[in-house]
């Protein structure tokens, strides 16, 4: 008797706000670019890639190919992609292998600070 397998298909799985959010942090944090859009392709059909082609615009044999991996979507793709999705993009800043605060940024300022428009010219 031979064992039988099935294909694995992730939307299947994504059925909560949190599964979501959780999925698309994890590809972002250790994914290629590839693996992102793919990620978004996969929350997408999971979502109804009708209704998200309808959101965001896009004809949906275009939005398959953008968001399959094998696509080079471009960063306006994504946003709105991500805007049908109900979902925001962020960036943070790396943190070391060790877990440890980032150095800070040349130019920043600590987290909370407020920079005024005079500073500059300091």
């Amino acid at each position: 008797m031979s064992l039988e397998t099935y294909p694995f298909d992730v939307s299947e799985l994504l059925d909560s706000e949190e599964g979501v959010a959780e999925y698309l942090r994890l590809v972002c944090e250790d994914g290629s670019p590839a693996e992102i859009a793919r990620a978004l392709g996969d929350i997408a059909r999971a979502r109804g890639m009708s209704e998200i082609a309808k959101k965001t615009g896009m004809a949906r044999p275009a939005l398959y190919k953008a968001l399959s991996g094998e696509g080079n979507p471009e960063l306006a793709t994504i946003a709105k992609v991500a805007d049908a999705l109900g979902l925001k993009i962020s960036v943070a800043p790396k943190t070391k292998a060790s877990g440890a605060a980032p150095e800070s940024i040349p130019g920043s300022l600590p987290l909370g600070a407020a920079r005024s428009r005079h500073d500059d010219a300091a």
